[in-house]
C-alpha cells in the first residue's frame, strides 16, 4: 500500500506543477489548496502554492531545470507526508493527479444561426476568409 501512496504522490506532484504553470491555475489553486491543507490552514497553503508557483515559472523563464525539478521534490515529499498521515486525503489527490480540465463537456441551447460552431481554448490570431459571392 505504502508504494501505492508514493506513486500517486509522484503522481500529484507532476500534475501539481504542471497546473501551476497552466491556464487552469486560477480555476484550480483554491481546491487544490483545500485539498492540500486538510491538515493544517487552507489560506496558508495557497500562500505556499502561490509561492512555488512564483518560484517555478521564474525557474522556467531562465531555463532553471534543477529549480523546476526541487519545487516538484518538494510537493511530492509534502504529498507523500499528506499521505501517510493522512488516509482521507487520498480521494482529493486522486482528483488531482486526474488533472481536471481534462475533460470539456458543452451543452449548445437556442436557435442555430449559419450552421457553424468555433470551439478554441486561446485564439491568437485569426484570420477568416470567405468565398466571393457567385452570382451568374
Amino acid at each position: 500500500m505504502e508504494a501505492e501512496l508514493m506513486a500517486l504522490a509522484a503522481s500529484g506532484a507532476s500534475t501539481l506543477i504542471t497546473l501551476m504553470v497552466s491556464d487552469a491555475w486560477a480555476q484550480t489553486k483554491t481546491r487544490l489548496a483545500a485539498v492540500l491543507g486538510r491538515t493544517g490552514d487552507e489560506k496558508e497553503t495557497l500562500r505556499e502554492l502561490e509561492a512555488s508557483r512564483a518560484v517555478l515559472v521564474s525557474a522556467l523563464a531562465e531555463a532553471d531545470d534543477a529549480t523546476v525539478a526541487a519545487v516538484e521534490d518538494e510537493w511530492r515529499a509534502r504529498l507523500s507526508q499528506l499521505l501517510l498521515s493522512d488516509s482521507g486525503c487520498v480521494e482529493g489527490l486522486q482528483l488531482l493527479a486526474a488533472a481536471p480540465g481534462d475533460t470539456v463537456h458543452n451543452n449548445i441551447t437556442g436557435r442555430v444561426q449559419a450552421n457553424l460552431l468555433i470551439q478554441t481554448g486561446r485564439v491568437e490570431r485569426s484570420t477568416f476568409h470567405t468565398l466571393p459571392d457567385q452570382t451568374v
